[in-house]
């Protein structure tokens, strides 16, 4: 089977990368953008600094500053609206997952008709986006290499996963100087978030020996880095680390596949706003459970990435101790149980269980893990993580 694989022309990595932002623009001839945030960074005065390197290099910039934790259609065409009014020729996405989604999005329609639902799904754009710089502050989601954009469609509920090569942006800034002010709870929310990435690149019924590499090292450097990032949020080696990871994990599961945690996170958060991260550590213990006679061997072979597992241990064994330790990076990390996050209320869950489980099966991510579940298997997975 041929394998497809799609990363940004130019990622340019390390300290003092964000530097890089106006050359990046000159070189591909641009002299007006939009940049598509959130209020967060714009507090924290990272926007107020990229917006004086882009004046002192005689580009025009606007700012749309309305992207939310879970990114809408509605902060999508807000922002759409806003680079019309400016006449930008490009958009330079900055945060987390969600403003750089949102920026991926708004892109896109630039140059494609409303709707965007009708974008959901795989190899649906019909023409180039419009150009998209990329400048993650968090290192998790990988955004800033992928194909990929969730945006939640608030009338029906739903996470829309759009997968097109028309949304991988032009150029990624990856600097982790950026994330050494992230507090804890981040940390180890967007850290697991990565480590799954990686996990479900590898045993994905898509991966592939161009994948493979990169989600393998992802894991590691998150087995290596992970604790001590949340630890001590100045130690730079490790933040580096962490950043690498994100960026290894989203080319890998961009050019493989998320699988059955991905798709059963999504619901939980478009219904109950528990941040993906989170909710992607809280499903993925059960999960890997499940899945691991699908893809024993793999699943070994991550435990023994992560120095889990001793190199002489039989595949079952090393498999089996895999979840152990998810469930004790969980416990370390202080990352909650479902049943122990504020809000969550096992009657009001449960209740619409079953169409988190159809929503994540129409996903498409399940049908490429190891094991694919029905939706009744699905809905006592939730049960097995609350």
């Amino acid at each position: 089977m041929c394998a497809q694989f799609n990363i940004p022309a130019t990622v340019i990595s390390g300290a003092g990368a964000v530097a890089e932002l106006v050359p990046q623009l000159r070189r591909l001839g641009l002299s007006r953008v939009l940049i598509v945030t959130d209020r967060y960074m714009v507090q924290s005065g990272l926007i107020a600094r990229i917006e004086s390197d882009l004046r002192a290099g005689s580009i025009e910039c606007g700012v749309y500053d309305g992207v939310q934790p879970d990114p809408t259609e509605a902060n999508v065409l807000a922002g759409l609206e806003r680079l019309r009014a400016i006449s930008a020729g490009a958009v330079v996405a900055v945060g987390g997952g969600s403003p750089i989604d949102c920026g991926k999005a708004v892109a896109m329609l630039a140059t494609n008709p409303v709707p965007l639902g009708q974008y959901m799904g795989r190899n649906k754009v019909g023409r180039a986006s419009a150009p998209l710089i990329a400048i993650p502050t968090t290192a998790g989601t990988g955004s800033e290499v992928t194909k990929a954009a969730v945006i939640t469609d608030a009338v029906k509920d739903v996470k829309m996963l759009l997968m097109d090569p028309r949304l991988v942006p032009t150029v990624a800034l990856v600097d982790f100087e950026l994330t050494l002010s992230m507090p804890a709870g981040l940390t180890a929310a967007v850290g697991v978030d990565t480590l799954t990435h990686g996990i479900e690149a590898y045993v994905s019924r898509l991966a592939n020996a161009l994948t493979d590499p990169l989600a393998l090292a992802c894991i590691e450097n998150v087995g290596r880095h992970l604790e001590t990032a949340w630890r001590e949020p100045g130690h730079r080696v490790a933040r580096e680390g962490m950043m690498i990871a994100a960026t290894q994990g989203g080319m890998a599961f961009a050019n493989s596949s998320v699988c059955l945690v991905h798709g059963m996170s999504r619901p939980v958060g478009a219904l109950f706003h528990v941040p993906h991260g989170i909710s992607n550590a809280m499903l993925l213990p059960a999960v890997t459970r499940f899945s691991l006679p699908g893809a024993e061997h793999r699943y070994a072979t991550i435990a023994r990435t992560l120095r889990w597992a001793e190199a002489a241990s039989s595949d079952r064994s090393a498999a089996e101790g895999l979840v152990l330790g998810l469930e004790d990076l969980n416990r370390r990390l202080r990352i909650p149980r479902l049943r122990d996050y504020p809000g969550l209320e096992e009657q009001r869950f449960f209740g619409v269980a079953e169409k988190m489980a159809n929503d994540a099966l129409a996903s498409g991510s399940p049908q490429n893990n190891p094991v694919v579940p029905s939706a009744a298997q699905i809905v006592e997975l939730y049960r097995a993580a609350w």
